[in-house]
């Protein structure tokens, strides 16, 4: 049966796949839910800046839902977000794309409950290797955006990811899909996409414990 459901997205490989899985059984995108640091104006965890969501969301053609907080509000704006999903654009379910780590589970089904939304996690315990070569076989295309310095180097910032740099993150010493933080990606086109998103290389920021590509948006002509 057909859902209506909103999608808490960050415009990394693993809820895009989440994404696509869900459209491709029929269920209906009421929106992409997308927390925002208030401060840095860039959506968390990815760094990506609002100039360029907003492009996401006109190529997928899948409403925003931007929840703009600080660290301290982070809990109670996802709670309101999801609540006003329900509520206002008719949404039966919230999909994440997270794969095996109970504590995301469990924080996002208690926000879930609490809003009193049906969570789903449509890649749940499957193979991390698998989800990300399904993911690249699929057609996406994404873009190395965020490093974790302990693992990964800088080197690896700007790569677009394909099953060689897969194997290469591996021999790193990463997991394969970056599952506990050793990298995040910006996904720029694919089967979902009416159009890539254009973006340039604005350098590279580290900090003690992460190295992040800064990207911004180019503007059509």
């Amino acid at each position: 049966m057909s859902k209506k459901f909103v999608m808490s997205y960050s415009c990394g490989k693993d809820s895009t796949l989440a994404l696509y899985r869900m459209i491709r059984d029929g269920h209906k995108p009421a929106a992409l839910l997308i927390t925002v640091d208030k401060k840095a104006i860039r959506s968390w965890f990815h760094g990506v800046p609002e100039d360029l969501l907003q492009e996401v969301s006109k190529s997928l053609n899948i409403p925003l839902l931007l929840v703009k907080c600080e660290g301290e509000e982070y809990e109670d704006s996802f709670n309101k977000a999801l609540s006003k999903a329900k509520n206002e654009l008719g949404a039966e379910i919230c999909v994440f794309g997270d794969i095996d780590i109970e504590a995301h589970r469990a924080w996002c089904t208690d926000r879930c409950n609490e809003a009193e939304i049906e969570a789903i996690f449509p890649l749940w315990q499957e193979s991390r290797e698998g989800l990300t070569f399904e993911f690249i076989d699929t057609g996406f295309k994404t873009v190395i955006k965020n490093v974790r310095l302990d693992v990964l180097s800088t080197d690896f910032l700007g790569k677009q990811l394909t099953k060689p740099v897969v194997k290469d993150i591996v021999e790193a010493g990463s997991d394969a899909c970056g599952e506990n933080g050793e990298y995040h990606t910006f996904v720029f086109d694919g089967p979902l996409f009416k159009y890539p998103i254009k973006f340039r290389d604005n350098g590279i920021i580290t900090n003690e414990t992460h190295g992040f590509l800064d990207i911004v948006g180019v503007i059509n002509e």
